[in-house]
């Protein structure tokens, strides 16, 4: 584990304010966060984690420095548990983090728990191909690139790969850790 972050289940008390700010676009931070465009409110934050933690599909992680800033979020699922797979997503809210190498470490972190905590098999996600960062970022953290969906977005009335990442529980795949 990192001396410098650590990830706590999120509760009902974090999402105030400064956390709800995370999810404004005024800066274009989130344009690779959301393929959908969707938009995400208090009341849709809280659904959301009420509905994860409900049905045990998916789990949300508050990602903290030890002096005690929130950074961001990571969300383990949707898990399907019949395969032993899921999706997690790292998302750095708090701007004043950005560059720093936080969501490399904070995804290593959540691997182990949804190894450890969660029996997750297998992870996988799948980004822009022009989001670098956040291919940097999940290689760094263990993760493969596995695969490009050639033209798989549409964005700003063109086509944009998807880049498809995955890591591997060494449990189930001792032979490579990756």
């Amino acid at each position: 584990m990192s001396s410098e972050i650590l990830l706590r289940p999120l509760v009902v008390e974090d999402v105030d304010q400064e956390y709800c700010s995370w999810y404004a676009n005024d800066d274009g931070h989130l344009d690779y966060f959301s393929g959908t465009g969707r938009v995400f409110d208090r009341e849709a934050l809280l659904t959301d984690l009420q509905e994860g933690l409900n049905s045990g599909r998916w789990f949300y992680y508050i990602i903290q420095a030890a002096e005690g800033a929130r950074i961001g979020n990571v969300k383990i699922g949707p898990i399907d548990k019949r395969n032993k797979t899921s999706d997690l997503v790292c998302m750095i809210g708090n701007r004043a983090f950005l560059g720093k190498g936080m969501a490399a470490k904070a995804i290593a972190l959540a691997n182990e728990i949804a190894f450890e905590k969660h029996d997750i098999r297998r992870l996988h996600g799948g980004m822009y191909s022009d989001n670098i960062a956040s291919i940097k970022a999940y290689t760094k953290a263990g993760w493969v690139i596995e695969a490009t969906f050639k033209g798989f977005y549409w964005v700003n009335d063109g086509p944009q790969d998807r880049i498809c990442v995955a890591c591997f529980n060494p449990k189930y795949f001792p032979a490579n850790s990756k």
